[in-house]
């Protein structure tokens, strides 16, 4: 299928710069398998589910993968930002660099200055390798916890381009860009569906008889990156990281067989899910990288709903979830919610999406 058929008018104004207090009240858009469109509230989510059905929740916690520096050892000394994007090692990331055409292998990177008291205040890394797509894979002259923590220290959450490009981040930012499960570090962005939860919410949807299960998928900065080719079969998907224990796959497959739903909240979410069902929709224990590039006219195996932001720089998110409503279902729903004021993006209003019937 043409991406191209994906394509449609964002108003700068629908962009969403800071979450809905309480994160709960944000706006909920429920699409129905018959085409029916219904506003809401994500606080109203436990009138739309059934007692037994399962709610799963990434727990994935995003880390402050964003570093300043500048390149050290050489006659000049420019200004160096790196996205940590993956980790290799105890010492090792592969990460995003501007600009990288300023760094070479054998290059040594100093993040953070010498006037604070973090480490003697700095960070070296040295430039190891650059590789076809522009990650630069960096050596850090620490290494295991001590690295974690020179990295949390100085380092910054990497707020996505649409919302650091229109305003200065500040402190308010690493409290919101976490959701309220986030426990794992390992992330670079959040699991965006996740931030509307509140303990309230929660609270509601326990009342209601409905669990809530937690998975880890680290995601990764590939959420940032729009589609460049024509076709949809031509997208090579990026691989994050995730797993699964046996624990939650065996709760999740015993509700089912009863007759619960799996919902899942958010892309993230989904995509492990899937990664780890068996052809015939069972759901194994899983550790590991994610394969799948769920595209139009994809059977979903595992997931039954899909809880999602209207978060659109990753072009595969509207492929993805055309792939439970159709692509005119969803070109409907995104036209009434840009008419109807809804916000888009990381900290934008939620859309339910209910995949027709087996």
């Amino acid at each position: 299928m043409r991406t191209d058929l994906f394509d449609f008018e964002l108003p700068a104004t629908s962009i969403a710069l800071r979450p809905a207090s309480p994160r709960d009240s944000a706006r909920m858009l429920v699409v129905q398998p018959d085409g029916v469109l219904r506003d809401r509230r994500v606080a109203d989510l436990p009138q739309w589910l059934q007692p037994g059905d399962q709610l799963v929740v990434n727990d994935t916690k995003v880390i402050a993968a964003q570093l300043k520096g500048r390149r050290i050892g050489r006659e000049t000394e420019p200004k160096i930002e790196a996205t940590l994007i993956k980790r290799l090692d105890g010492s090792r990331w592969q990460a995003l660099v501007k600009p990288a055409k300023k760094l070479a292998p054998g290059d040594i990177v100093r993040f953070g200055n010498e006037g604070k008291v973090c480490l003697l205040g700095h960070l070296d890394a040295e430039v190891e390798a650059k590789g076809e797509e522009g990650e630069i894979t960096l050596s850090f002259s620490l290494h295991g916890p001590a690295l974690d923590q020179a990295i949390a220290d100085l380092g910054t959450p990497p707020l996505p381009p649409y919302i650091a490009s229109k305003r200065t981040p500040d402190d308010r930012d690493a409290a919101d860009y976490q959701t309220m499960f986030a426990a794992n570090e390992g992330a670079v962005a959040a699991p965006t569906a996740g931030l509307h939860f509140t303990p309230a919410l929660e609270a509601t949807l326990r009342g209601r008889g409905v669990e809530l299960h937690r998975l880890t998928l680290h995601v990764g900065a590939g959420t940032f990156l729009p589609v460049k080719v024509e076709e949809t079969s031509e997208h090579r998907m990026h691989a994050e990281w995730g797993s699964i224990s046996a624990k939650t796959a065996a709760s999740l497959n015993a509700a089912r067989a009863k007759g619960g739903r799996i919902v899942a909240v958010g892309t993230t979410s989904l995509r492990l899910l899937e990664s780890a069902a068996a052809e015939d929709g069972t759901i194994q224990p899983f550790a590991g990288e994610t394969s799948i590039f769920i595209t139009p006219g994809y059977r979903f195996r595992a997931v039954d709903i899909l809880l999602t932001n209207f978060h659109l720089p990753r072009s595969t998110l509207f492929m993805l979830v055309s792939a439970f409503s159709g692509l005119a279902a969803m070109k409907q729903a995104y036209a009434h919610a840009i008419a109807a004021g809804y916000r888009f993006y990381s900290y934008g209003d939620a859309c339910l999406l209910f995949r027709e019937s087996r």
